[in-house]
């Protein structure tokens, strides 16, 4: 529910209604404006309705957030939210690139890779140090010492670092080496997992599940706000659909459509949408182009011999040549790299 006060209510008609909302049992949310103070309250819509706060003398309007995601909708905040992940800010003006291998598969192949992913333009390091695999016999990762790794190879070149968490268990050790915290497509309704990251206090790149819903990916995120963090990206990355010629099929219906729904902002993740080196160009610059705030590419020094997604992911050069093709189809939709 959205209360509307009048433009005369003070802020001790405020404080007095936040407290009603909050002894019902509800969420009580404080949005001051510039000319009016929006309150709201989320739950159980009996306990709302029972409240008849629209009969207040200095309430304006009560309307309800009609979206099933309530912190997330444009209803409740209609203004775009900008995410920093260590400097670089997601969202807004800005076009970001987060690049970086697949996995850390050693500290010289980390170190090298990321280098070659900052002199081309990236602004923040990803890459895996548990990593969820079909099959139980493929590499999953080195755990703890890849997060001591990837926070080295980060602080040496000044990239902030992006990581999935897998495991609820995991969340504080990952969050004391990531700057954010990356949730899998796998994970994507981990409700446990969403949980407990929502309380890290670190920003969360959220991924959609391979066959979800545009409504669950967000109410996903709703769980991530609902703990508290409203520093949350997210993240299309390709959704399993009947055709086979790719990995995914890259949805970049979504963009927009996201765009409109909610205020968070949003990434494209053409590596895991297509699967094939040889698309991820084409569709970086289709995803610049349709509204998204940035790029999750995968980077390798030499992905012939990578341990995981090797066929997806981009040789330097490829990522050079990705970069410089970006920059006037950024500049075309009035952004910038950032």
């Amino acid at each position: 529910m959205i209360i509307v006060l009048k433009p005369e209510a003070g802020a001790d008609t405020a404080d007095e209604l936040l407290a009603r909302i909050s002894e019902s049992g509800l969420k009580p949310l404080h949005m001051p404006g510039a000319e009016r103070v929006v309150l709201g309250a989320l739950g159980d819509e009996r306990v709302l309705a029972g409240l008849q706060l629209e009969s207040h003398p200095m309430v304006e309007s009560v309307k309800p957030i009609l979206a099933p995601y309530k912190l997330v909708s444009r209803e409740l905040h209609p203004h775009d939210t900008v995410v920093r992940i260590g400097d670089l800010p997601i969202g807004g003006r800005g076009f970001a690139v987060i690049a970086g291998p697949c996995a850390v598969e050693s500290a010289e192949q980390t170190r090298n890779t990321a280098r070659e992913v900052k002199a081309a333009g990236a602004r923040a390091l990803r890459a895996g140090a548990y990593k969820p695999r079909t099959s139980p016999y493929g590499f999953s990762g080195h755990g703890p010492e890849a997060l001591r790794i990837l926070r080295e190879v980060g602080d040496e070149l000044g990239l902030p670092v992006v990581t999935e968490v897998m495991d609820a268990a995991d969340v504080d050790i990952v969050a004391q080496h990531a700057d954010a915290l990356q949730i899998g497509a796998r994970n994507m309704q981990n409700f446990t997992l969403l949980r407990a990251v929502g309380r890290s206090g670190k920003p969360v790149l959220l991924k959609r599940g391979m066959s979800a819903k545009i409504e669950e990916l967000l109410l996903a995120a709703e769980y991530l706000l609902a703990e508290g963090n409203g520093e949350v990206v997210l993240c299309e990355r390709g959704i399993r659909t009947f055709e086979t010629a790719t990995r995914n099929t890259l949805d970049l219906n979504a963009i927009p459509y996201i765009k409109r729904k909610t205020h968070l902002p949003v990434l494209v993740d053409p590596s895991h949408g297509t699967g094939v080196r040889d698309f991820v160009l084409p569709m970086a610059l289709a995803a610049a182009a349709c509204g998204a705030d940035g790029l999750l590419v995968e980077v390798h020094e030499n992905p012939a011999v990578a341990l995981s997604d090797g066929a997806q992911s981009l040789y330097p050069e490829g990522f050079r040549e990705l970069m410089a093709a970006l920059a006037p189809v950024v500049a075309a939709v009035g952004r910038e790299l950032a």
